[in-house]
């Protein structure tokens, strides 16, 4: 089965800014009620939804005091669980952020996901994109993820 997911956070000076459960040095972060693991969330909501489980805020709402700062790759976890008995097959993230450029970081990325998904890095796959200085992507304002997932019984 196949899932897609998305996830949009504003950034802000002072921030920290998270992907895929790496730190990213960078002058802006996400504004969020969590860690702001913006490709985390995405990941989580095509995760859901290839099991056919909603989304991310129907499991972790950021109205509950509980989910405040909460590390992201404890969400996976914890979603993870809730797809059982399905396997991921495989991944494919895209990152839209005009900057900083994350090509060193993409490595580390996929690294750091295969081992909290305990899932080979072939199976995973990140790339990354600006939106060509257009909109609040496109002028450094925000930070988007497109993911998709296959996963098996």
């Amino acid at each position: 089965m196949v899932g897609f997911g998305y996830d949009i956070h504003r950034l802000e000076e002072g921030k920290k800014l998270i992907l895929g459960g790496i730190t990213i040095d960078s002058e802006k972060g996400a504004v969020a009620h969590s860690d702001g693991d913006i490709l985390i969330h995405s990941l989580i909501d095509a995760l859901l939804g290839a099991a056919g489980l909603g989304d991310i805020g129907e499991h972790f709402p950021d109205t509950e005091d509980q989910f405040k700062n909460i590390s992201s790759e404890l969400l996976l976890h914890k979603t993870i669980e809730m797809i059982m008995p399905y396997k991921i097959v495989n991944i494919d993230c895209m990152i839209i952020l005009e900057k900083p450029k994350i090509k060193e970081y993409k490595p580390l990325i996929k690294k750091r996901l295969a081992e909290v998904l305990k899932l080979n890095e072939k199976r995973i796959n990140i790339k990354a994109g600006t939106n060509e200085k257009l909109d609040a992507l496109g002028k450094g304002d925000a930070c988007a993820v497109y993911s998709v997932v296959l996963i098996e019984a």
